[in-house]
């Protein structure tokens, strides 16, 4: 004789004063578990197409057949329909075949808690399989979840049953699985690539702003013509960058190499120079030497600047743009009266 289990808990609290129930659920082994058929259709369209097609062959009992998981599991998933609910100890024991009946009869309340409940159980023996039903079950977070653990322990994840199985029944899940490792390096070099990048950028915007400090107020031992030269400024509080252009710039004024070209720090100067003329949009009134010279000289031979040079003045723009938007908002209203503070015609520097 069949076993037949009695109504759930859930379903009587969600009964309450309802009739008997009309359908039963029969699992795997014939176990019989009572249900309301009003009840199981409004929480899933599946199982409402289920009770309302027409039966070939009569009988006093409706049957709705939910086989190949364990009836324990079945016995959860009504459970859930009646009430909404399942513990974190349901979860563990069933989620996998939960989520599995969730996909197949479309309750997406339960794929949600099943989805969250297998990310936060994820381990390295059991990732291989987890992924496995996110890809059957069309679940993308999940999945992506498992690839990402399986990118990160890979060695580990190689050394198990399930990869082993997987290697010898679902080829194309493996080369989707060494793919996505590719892709997972290949942004990872690119991201530490764009980091270096940005690090640089920011360094030049950096020097960009020392140099007009230099030039318009000075800093230690250098500083605009018509500072007193016996006035000695305190450094600034970006000093370990001013206090190597400082000493750049009193190169640049007394070496004689670079009137030949042939010195190597000189031109390093001189391309601060021109950044800083590029970037500048105050030309008229900016007190740091060649800035307007530069760009007439733009200007006379009638041509645009190199592309590769555009590209990195931009750069450095949005990496100013970017270091200036980090800053306390009463810092950021400060550092453009600075600026403004400048005054007219191209100078020396004052060494």
């Amino acid at each position: 004789m069949k076993e037949t289990f009695p109504v759930i808990d859930g379903a009587k609290k969600a009964a309450g004063e309802m009739l008997e129930p009309d359908v039963f659920v029969v699992t795997t082994g014939g176990i019989r578990i009572p249900a309301h058929s009003s009840i199981l259709a409004s929480a899933s369209t599946v199982l409402e197409n289920i009770i309302d097609q027409p039966r070939k062959h009569r009988s006093s009992d409706k049957t709705i057949p939910i086989l190949g998981v364990p009836c324990e599991a079945v016995s959860v998933f009504v459970e859930f329909l009646y009430s909404a609910k399942c513990s974190e100890e349901q979860m563990q024991k069933y989620g996998i075949h939960l989520l599995a009946l969730s996909h197949v009869y479309l309750v997406p309340q339960l794929k949600q808690r099943c989805t969250r409940g297998l990310g936060g159980r994820l381990t390295i023996e059991n990732v291989v399989d987890v992924l496995q039903l996110a890809r059957l079950c069309d679940a993308p977070d999940l999945y992506l979840k498992c690839m990402k653990l399986l990118s990160s322990n890979f060695k580990s994840v190689e050394q198990t049953e399930g990869w082993k199985f997987l290697q010898n029944h679902d080829p194309w899940l493996e080369l989707e699985i060494l793919q996505f490792i590719d892709e997972a390096e290949l942004r990872k070099k690119r991201t530490r690539r764009h980091r270096l990048e940005q690090n640089l950028y920011l360094q030049l915007s950096e020097a960009m702003e020392c140099l007009e400090h230099i030039c318009s107020e000075g800093c230690t031992n250098v500083g605009p013509y018509d500072m007193e030269p016996k006035k000695k400024k305190l450094p600034c509080n970006k000093y370990s960058t001013c206090h190597g252009l400082q000493l750049l710039i009193t190169h640049f004024a007394t070496c004689k190499k670079r009137v030949n070209g042939g010195c190597l720090r000189c031109k390093r100067m001189w391309q601060l120079l021109r950044l800083h003329s590029s970037i500048c949009d105050q030309s008229d009134v900016c007190k740091v030497p060649l800035c307007r010279q530069f760009k007439l000289k733009v200007l006379q031979e009638k041509k645009g600047e190199d592309p590769r040079w555009k590209l990195l003045v931009k750069k450095v723009v949005s990496a100013k743009t970017i270091s200036s938007l980090s800053l306390p908002k009463r810092k950021r209203e400060e550092e453009p009266k600075m600026n403004l503070n400048n005054h007219p015609g191209i100078r020396s520097f004052r060494l």
